[in-house]
């Protein structure tokens, strides 16, 4: 049976997630790095030089800030309204352009198209990359990028993974993750019409602790 995905309660854990992040939100500096450890591996060059950039899932749009100071023109996409709000507050005056909006939906009825799509642990991870990276190839311009992180899969465990958050007793909020080996993560992307694909985990600085999964592709 496929992930019976829950928008609203999906929705519920992106608010709570964006709340518990707002400081993070409003008041740290621009920072763009892949993994989840700070100063560690790659950082925007994995994009190239892109003139536009989407982010689905843009969390505390930190990585975006970035690439706006460095003179993109950066649109966020969120699931959550509060994020967007908070987003909207600290980066908006900039030029930066946020949308509230599940990634399917907002990608199968969208017109723009850039010259990078990526996300950092966000959207990419928890929607069905079977339906995500069609239309992802669909909006970016040719010769664009795709990119993503997150942790890699546990051995033996892969495709849609349930997870509760909040703990196990109360309301039951959830939602979905996507993990698979590099190979079927580089087999899906060259499927739907990218070139150059490079899937990797980067080591965790510290031995024996997660690392992170990068891929990358190239539309031709």
């Amino acid at each position: 049976m496929p992930a019976q995905h829950d928008i609203d309660s999906e929705r519920e854990v992106w608010d709570a997630f964006a709340e518990s992040a707002k400081d993070k939100t409003l008041e740290a500096d621009p920072v763009f790095c892949w993994t989840q450890y700070s100063g560690h591996g790659p950082g925007p060059e994995l994009l190239g030089s892109p003139r536009s950039a989407l982010e689905i899932g843009c969390g505390t749009g930190r990585a975006l800030a970035f690439l706006l100071n460095q003179g993109v023109k950066v649109t966020g996409l969120d699931l959550s309204p509060v994020a967007v709000k908070h987003l909207t507050e600290r980066w908006g005056g900039r030029g930066a352009e946020f949308i509230c909006g599940e990634v399917l939906e907002r990608l199968a009825v969208s017109a723009d198209a850039y010259d990078a799509i990526y996300s950092l642990f966000g959207a990419a991870w928890f929607t069905d990359p079977e339906r995500l990276f069609p239309l992802v190839a669909a909006r970016l311009n040719s010769g664009g990028v795709f990119a993503f992180s997150q942790p890699p899969a546990i051995p033996g465990a892969y495709g849609p993974q349930g997870m509760y958050k909040g703990g196990f007793a109360g309301k039951a909020t959830y939602t979905y993750r996507y993990s698979y080996t590099p190979r079927k993560w580089a087999a899906m992307l060259s499927k739907n019409g990218f070139g150059d694909i490079e899937v990797k985990v980067v080591d965790a600085p510290a031995p024996g602790h997660i690392g992170t999964l990068i891929v990358r592709g190239v539309k031709h």
